[in-house]
């Protein structure tokens, strides 16, 4: 039989058994001498019956509220449809002044409580969940461009934007560094996307913005013509391009999602040239393609997802698809 003792334990079931048949006439000091314990450890085992570990939880929970408390707020929560911190505020002024928010939180999740949004779809008639619209299944080459503001850097005498192209099956990502975010910087990040693509990108999506798209001008929008550079580059090579709705961002929250990751890397230390972030973004870059996990990948790296790809259909893919050795430890 397993037996699991309390990690400070300092007798065995054998030695507790031995203390408890040990005749009364020996004292329970000269049983800690014996054993090398102390006198408390002698006495906690020696008038028990059994020779094993109890368990250390509380019997009571500790609560602030009583439980007639904790229906009253109960009651108001489900027939005022108060928020969190409007039930702090009743609470406080009428039940225990010494409530916490947190130790408020944890009683309405422990209670089950629905939430002001399930209330909301019970007065609805609808007590299901909101389904959300997940992105639909893509084979590599449908693929997001986005640009992201970087901060000035010390040596620099004007900002600079990042450039940022990923493959929505693959997660795959393509970065570049640039003065600009005119017409004429989109086309030639969208050229080099092209060039280090392994696969044939057949649909490129983007925002509204003037570096895309002639969409909006000051008259109001408008049904693209076709003649911007960025349409041109797309066309010269057979590639959709397609524009998200106007004021709806998340249609193109992959890249979005990356340049928060992004935002991450930029607020982890301190950088001292233009050319100091840009390589940690290269770098960065290179350890996402090849040595991240994606939980949407079944947590594979994005090379790694390519390959299978390109194993399943090689008709996609210009290119062959190659992992890199780990980073450096």
């Amino acid at each position: 039989m397993d037996i699991k003792l309390h990690k400070q334990a300092t007798t065995t079931p054998k030695i507790r058994a031995e203390i408890q048949a040990a005749p009364f006439s020996i004292t329970d000091s000269e049983l800690a001498r014996q054993y090398r314990v102390s006198t408390a450890t002698i006495r906690r085992w020696r008038y028990r019956d059994d020779v094993y570990d109890r368990p250390h939880t509380r019997h009571n929970l500790l609560a602030t509220l009583t439980p007639e408390q904790e229906e009253l707020l109960i009651t108001a929560r489900e027939f005022l449809r108060l928020g969190l911190d409007d039930l702090l505020v009743v609470a406080r002024e009428f039940l225990n002044p010494r409530l916490s928010r947190s130790g408020l939180h944890r009683m309405l999740k422990r209670r089950e409580v629905p939430t002001l949004a399930a209330l909301a779809r019970q007065d609805a008639g609808d007590d299901e969940k909101p389904r959300y619209k997940p992105f639909k299944d893509y084979e590599p080459g449908f693929v997001h461009v986005d640009i992201k503001h970087l901060p000035q850097m010390p040596d620099e005498q004007q900002k600079r934007y990042l450039y940022v192209a990923i493959d929505r099956a693959t997660r795959w990502v393509y970065l570049e560094v640039r003065c600009s975010q005119s017409a004429k910087d989109a086309r030639g990040f969208m050229k080099r996307v092209e060039e280090k693509a392994p696969f044939k990108i057949q649909t490129v999506l983007t925002d509204n913005g003037k570096s895309f798209t002639d969409r909006f001008t000051r008259a109001g929008e408008r049904k693209p013509s076709g003649h911007h550079p960025f349409d041109q580059e797309c066309q010269a090579h057979g590639i959709a391009h397609r524009l998200i709705k106007p004021g709806r961002p998340q249609t193109n929250g992959m890249v979005e999602r990356f340049n928060g990751r992004i935002s991450d890397v930029l607020a982890t230390r301190r950088y001292t040239s233009g050319e100091d972030l840009e390589q940690t973004l290269k770098r960065y870059c290179w350890l996402y393609n090849h040595h991240i996990p994606q939980k949407a990948l079944h947590h594979q790296s994005p090379i790694a997802a390519m390959k299978e790809w390109q194993t399943k259909r090689p008709e996609l893919f210009t290119k062959r698809v190659v992992n890199h050795t780990g980073p450096d430890t």
